[in-house]
């Protein structure tokens, strides 16, 4: 990059991104870095020493054995998310990183889900659907001799899992939409914290040891999540609250302390209380964004991941007893001087909706009113629907704001992040709601200074199906579309996709049996005689949540119309781009795309 130059999207998908899966108690941390094309496991020392542990044909995670330098690594196949686990020796230090030959299998079967889900001294706890390729039971391997017990086999999607001894508490997507049930097995004995029709979200669930109790966030009986202990008699006590923004917590491991994390308007404060709830050390993180930790083992570290919009992840090191910051990683370090400034932070707004509503939106702004694409608008759409856009490094988005365009990422009404009124505004008969407001997003444009003949929708998973649908349902407002992974149709979609995956998706999008009707009338496909945007479209040709078919058969049908239509599929992907080689050729095609049909 030249000193005058703004960032391409090639020069932003060659930085490294970096996670944090695990610290142990000599202050090692274990961390994932895509500096090698997919996230590998690296290894941090405490004087910020990086060794890589993996090169494993595609992205792994992993945690450390408590006791051992041994390391449990997940990996699929090519983002088949058919999770698999093996053991990875530390000691004696490799000449180079392990590849999946050098792993020593611990859970192997390639026809089922083996998800890590917590790791005990001497223990590894999984969830695999290998029963019956729907329900996830939770297993508990000893590693001394191979045994394996099924602590749950009660059916459900399991989506995490605490043990404290023989006690194993078990946090399940409920059928209520955007909503989970905590159950407790206890010497065989199955008790439900949170009933299975309790529409409200249970997450962070963590048993505080030695005590009985559960620590979890929970927005049951309100808006947004608080921070409460659940005591062995089933009595709940409020530890922290707040009635403006969610709030997790994290317990150490001894009990004695628990890390919040507050969840403002898509970014992350932290701060250690005391058990009690009593504020003891607040966190100044250098940066504001997204951050996620872990305790080491005897309680008296963290290590913090920092994900923020300018810069691809940050790995702190955290003395818990004074909040003292040592950084290991500095995002930053890669950049240019030049990227570095050229970097934008998005500014924080309100948009309103033809019903009262205002929708939150970050707006990145281009530095340049003179730029080629001045005026152009793009508006990003977030997958989930279950989730939301946060402030967090994503390159396609800074690339977009430096070569021109506004770019908006909204929070249409759905996503979580904003309270549970905001984010139950689209559940099964209100989904085409949220693709209103795409409608309201581009009628704001001009008070961003966009033209609104000039505006494009861009978004991945379910912000690939909102791409489809604002082009179907609203025609004649899009200059362009480009999606990835998105559903055409919300029939074949849930006809085809996993058989695991088909119940937590209906509760959202409504039932096949049920709702038949409502899916073909919420299904872009419905409205294809009113396309007539050009669209670009990825896949991965692994996909287990939205099938490929999704993305051909909206293909054939514009190339029959003759709309235009770019379709890219990668054989070596899964629900997205794992990979820098495939974002590499996929991104920049998207964005010259965009380029080209939102010139003035």
């Amino acid at each position: 990059m030249t000193l005058s130059a703004k960032p391409t999207i090639i020069d932003l998908l060659e930085l490294h991104s970096w996670t944090v899966f695990d610290v142990d108690e000599h202050g090692h941390v274990l961390a994932g870095s895509d500096a090698s094309g997919s996230t590998q496991l690296v290894e941090i020392a405490p004087d910020g020493v990086r060794t890589q542990l993996t090169a494993l044909p595609s992205a792994c995670s992993g945690r450390y054995l408590p006791g051992r330098r041994t390391v449990v690594v997940q990996h699929d196949t090519d983002g088949d998310e058919r999770a698999q686990l093996s053991l990875l020796n530390l000691e004696p230090d490799r000449p180079a990183p392990a590849g999946l030959d050098d792993l020593e299998p611990l859970v192997r079967d390639l026809a089922y889900i083996h998800s890590l889900v917590d790791v005990r001294p001497g223990r590894v706890v999984y969830s695999t659907n290998r029963r019956n390729g729907v329900d996830f039971d939770v297993v508990v391997r000893d590693l001394s001799n191979g045994s394996e017990q099924v602590v749950f086999d009660d059916g459900g999607y399991v989506a995490a899992v605490d043990v404290d001894g023989d006690a194993v508490a078990v946090t399940l997507l409920s059928l209520q939409p955007a909503s989970t049930q905590v159950r407790l097995v206890r010497d065989g004995t199955f008790t439900d914290v949170t009933a299975a029709d309790d529409h409200s979200m249970h997450t962070s669930v963590r048993f505080l040891p030695g005590t009985g109790s559960l620590v979890m966030s929970s927005n049951h009986g309100r808006d947004f999540r608080s921070v409460v202990r659940v005591d062995s008699s089933g009595t709940w006590t409020t530890l922290l609250e707040s009635d403006e923004h969610d709030i997790s917590v994290l317990p150490s491991p001894d009990g004695s302390r628990l890390l919040m994390f507050r969840h403002i308007d898509g970014g992350t404060e932290l701060a250690i209380h005391r058990a009690d709830g009593e504020l003891e050390t607040e966190i100044a993180l250098p940066r504001f964004g997204v951050a996620a930790a872990m305790w080491s083992p005897d309680s008296a570290l963290l290590a913090v991941g920092l994900n923020t919009p300018t810069s691809p992840g940050d790995v702190l090191l955290v003395d818990a007893s004074n909040g003292e910051i040592r950084m290991l990683v500095d995002g930053t370090e890669q950049m240019t001087p030049q990227m570095r400034v050229a970097l934008v932070e998005p500014d924080s707004v309100r948009i309103p909706t033809r019903d009262g509503e205002l929708i939150p939106c970050f707006v990145y702004r281009p530095s340049d009113p003179a730029a080629e694409l001045a005026g152009s608008v793009v508006v990003n759409i977030h997958g989930g629907p279950e989730a939301h856009a946060q402030r967090t490094f994503t390159a396609v988005s800074q690339a977009m704001v430096a070569a021109g365009h506004i770019v908006l990422v909204p929070n249409v009404r759905g996503s979580t992040g904003y309270g549970k009124r905001w984010y139950s505004l689209d559940d099964v008969y209100l989904r085409l709601e949220s693709v209103l407001d795409l409608v309201d997003i581009r009628a704001w444009v001009p008070e961003a200074g966009g033209d609104p003949e000039r505006v494009a929708l861009y978004g991945g998973s379910y912000g690939g199906y909102m791409v489809l649908a604002g082009l179907s349902m609203h025609p004649g407002l899009w200059a362009a579309g480009a999606e990835l992974v998105g559903m055409s149709s919300l029939v074949t979609f849930l006809e085809n996709t996993s058989a695991y995956r088909r119940a937590v998706r209906e509760r959202e999008y409504g039932s096949l049996e049920h709702d038949h009707d409502f899916l073909v009338k919420a299904s872009p496909l419905t409205y294809l005689a009113a396309i007539d945007t050009p669209l670009f479209v990825i896949h991965g040709a692994n996909d287990p949540r939205v099938p490929l078919s999704e993305s051909e058969q909206i293909k054939a049908a514009l190339d029959a119309k003759g709309v235009p239509c770019e379709l890219r599929v990668y054989d070596d992907e899964g629900h997205g781009l794992a990979k820098r080689a495939n974002r590499l050729d996929a991104y920049p095609a998207a964005l010259a795309f965009l380029a080209k049909h939102l010139a003035r």
